[in-house]
């Protein structure tokens, strides 16, 4: 859905984006990080055709940036790290102002954006004024904006920035909605844990350059971080580590009092295999929790914090 080759945009002397070689398949939720300056924001102004590339290409849904843009626009939501709203407008006409700019025809306006308010939890504010609503209404209201022409790819840079817990909480869980609708998602955060919880991929970005691309597995494994799992059995635990001991793949056991350490050699996971040892061992397993890295200790392993 998305793809750029050798991509660079320059500004005078500074390089933005250098040597961009990005993928994203159809489905994805592609977590984009890297500190404020690293070419995230920009990014995504190319693919929303806002900004032209110096060089290289850049393609969305099949279509390029700098010949086709018009034909990716209907495509595309492009929500930036800053919405201006019209704040003398209500919540109802604005969505129906960009329904109207998006060649919606007027018979199918108020449906249209009667589901985006649905989807977005804003149907109980649709006649309150744009500039009444606070931090987290007006995220859901931009996210709610890029909807109404039913866009195939979502480009979100910083939709939770400034938001508080539970906020941040209602536009991941949206953002999971949109997935499961088969929406493909280029989403940017400074909050890397909501990235974790949401993202099947992510892509981290430093002063231009794009340093990793993949799954959180591919990310453990360019790491070399072994996996690991906390099991919680019924009973003694030393028949439990025993059979535990003899799984391959299986590094290291630890025991702390009811509670089983396993840690396995990199590359290798199997959370079924550890579960059906123990049961078909006839012990009772009560609880089985995998340990990842978190996504904010792989950051700082694989970035140097260099800012342009």
């Amino acid at each position: 859905m998305i793809e750029t080759k050798n991509l660079c945009k320059r500004f005078g002397t500074l390089a933005a984006l250098d040597d961009l070689n990005l993928r994203i398949e159809p489905g994805d939720i592609y977590g984009y990080i890297g500190p404020n300056g690293a070419g995230k924001s920009t990014t995504m102004k190319i693919l929303a055709t806002l900004l032209e590339p110096t060089s290289g290409t850049a393609s969305v849904c099949g279509y390029d940036v700098r010949m086709e843009g018009s034909k990716i626009r209907p495509l595309v939501g492009y929500m930036p790290d800053y919405i201006g709203v019209y704040d003398d407008l209500n919540v109802h006409e604005y969505l129906s102002f960009f329904a109207a700019a998006f060649k919606i025809p007027r018979r199918d306006r108020d449906k249209v954006v009667e589901g985006v308010l649905e989807l977005t939890d804003l149907t109980g504010k649709k006649f309150a004024l744009v500039d009444s609503l606070s931090r987290g209404m007006k995220q859901r209201l931009g996210i709610a904006r890029v909807l109404v022409h039913d866009p195939k790819v979502l480009l979100l840079d910083e939709p939770a920035s400034g938001l508080d817990p539970r906020a941040r909480i209602e536009i991941r869980e949206l953002l999971k909605e949109l997935k499961r609708m088969g929406k493909t998602i280029l989403v940017s955060s400074h909050i890397l844990s909501e990235l974790h919880e949401m993202c099947n991929k992510i892509g981290i970005i430093e002063k231009g350059k794009l340093i990793f691309s993949g799954t959180f597995e591919e990310i453990h494994q360019k790491l070399g971080t072994q996996a690991r799992v906390r099991v919680t059995v019924e009973g003694p635990t030393e028949p439990a580590i025993n059979v535990l001991k003899g799984l391959p793949g299986v590094d290291q056991v630890d025991r702390a009092e009811q509670e089983i350490a396993l840690t396995f050699k990199p590359g290798f996971r199997s959370d079924g295999a550890v579960a059906a040892a123990l049961v078909q061992a006839g012990i009772p397993v009560l609880a089985l929790v995998p340990e990842q890295m978190k996504l904010e200790e792989a950051f700082l392993r694989i970035t140097q914090g260099a800012v342009q």
